[in-house]
């Protein structure tokens, strides 16, 4: 089972939006909250048509087209996005209005937009795509669930190419309500300084990632996606480790270039990343990528993003390299090591061509 990443789009806390570069001017923050470095949405969407939508679906259909462009795909045989709560911030808005307006006279936007496939179906409506379109929300594993999706697809229509993607947004009341369990740090802190803090809680992030899979590389061609798997509630890190270690071995990947690794900071989270970087791949250099976009539900298509340019360029930027950890020879392999929450756990591997 593989598939290729022919195409890329992603507008996240950093100047990922850009396809010509490649984490060159970095973005620091000083809180917990990440918001998007957003481009010129007038660009890739009609003005008109912007004043109606809400970020996220701004985020989702620009990214999108930006993927498509990079691709050279004027339309895709098929959508698929993943995640975790989708349009947030709509949700909140249109239950605000319920309660302030006692359920009378409600304006029905924030109610359409309030969906989880709202950006998916805003962005069929633009391309006039009719073709298989679908979200998963399965929290941690939505991301995952779209690739796997998007593997089938590819096997049952070998000629197709595919807009897949995953986001999630930050909105002030998210933020609050997460906060009271204690899932972000209390005190302010520098993202680049993440790992330095060894402390409960993790930094919020918002981003949406878009990449063209195919059966069949073309000529813009970023990397190739091998495997995928995942792995729910293990009941300690040595049953983690031994998880990995099978699908290592499976797909030939006991020696990649680089490991990324899922790292949010969190004192009681970071201990899964630690086992599996010291019992399977202490000689293999490591990154991480959560200081830069922030955590949410779909962060493992942010680290598959830095991932595929990281194999098309062979190279990592120092900025992403776990503190310690020397600078791989080459890039042509890369196993993702994703963790949400300690619940969520994933392995992807990509290659180069």
């Amino acid at each position: 089972m593989a598939a290729f990443i022919n195409g890329l789009g992603n507008i996240s806390a950093q100047k990922t939006w850009d396809n010509t570069q490649f984490l060159d001017e970095i973005v620091e923050y000083k809180d917990n909250y990440l918001k998007s470095v957003d481009p010129d949405y007038k660009e890739y969407i009609n003005p008109v048509a912007i004043r109606r939508m809400s970020h996220v679906i701004k985020m989702g259909i620009a990214s999108a087209k930006i993927c498509l462009k990079d691709a050279d795909l004027a339309m895709p045989d098929a959508i698929i996005t993943g995640t975790g709560f989708g349009c947030i911030e709509d949700t909140e808005k249109f239950l605000i209005q319920v309660i302030d307006q006692a359920e009378e006279q409600l304006n029905p936007t924030a109610f359409m937009q309030s969906t989880h496939n709202a950006v998916n179906g805003q962005l069929a409506i633009i391309l006039g795509c009719k073709n298989y379109n679908f979200t998963y929300c399965q929290r941690g594993f939505s991301f995952e669930n779209a690739l796997l999706d998007a593997f089938l697809q590819c096997i049952e229509k070998p000629q197709a190419q595919l807009l897949v993607g995953g986001f999630d947004e930050i909105s002030p009341n998210y933020f609050k309500v997460n906060d009271r369990i204690n899932m972000w740090k209390k005190e302010g802190i520098s993202n680049l300084d993440l790992l330095s803090h060894k402390t409960e809680g993790t930094i919020a992030g918002e981003f949406s990632a878009y990449f063209v899979i195919g059966n069949k590389p073309t000529a813009n061609c970023y990397a190739e996606l091998k495997a995928l798997q995942t792995f729910y509630k293990p009941s300690d890190a040595k049953e983690l480790v031994g998880d990995i270690q099978q699908f290592a071995e499976r797909h030939a990947c006991l020696q990649p270039d680089v490991v990324i690794y899922g790292y949010s900071g969190d004192i009681t989270e970071d201990f899964w990343m630690d086992a599996v970087r010291e019992d399977l791949f202490s000689d293999i250099p490591g990154a991480y990528y959560k200081h830069l976009c922030g955590e949410h539900y779909t962060a493992s298509a942010w680290a598959t993003w830095l991932g595929a340019k990281a194999l098309k360029e062979n190279r990592i930027p120092e900025i992403a390299m776990l503190p310690g950890s020397g600078q791989p020879k080459q890039v042509r392999k890369v196993l993702l090591v994703n963790n949400y929450r300690g619940r969520n756990f994933s392995a992807i591997l990509l290659e180069g061509l």
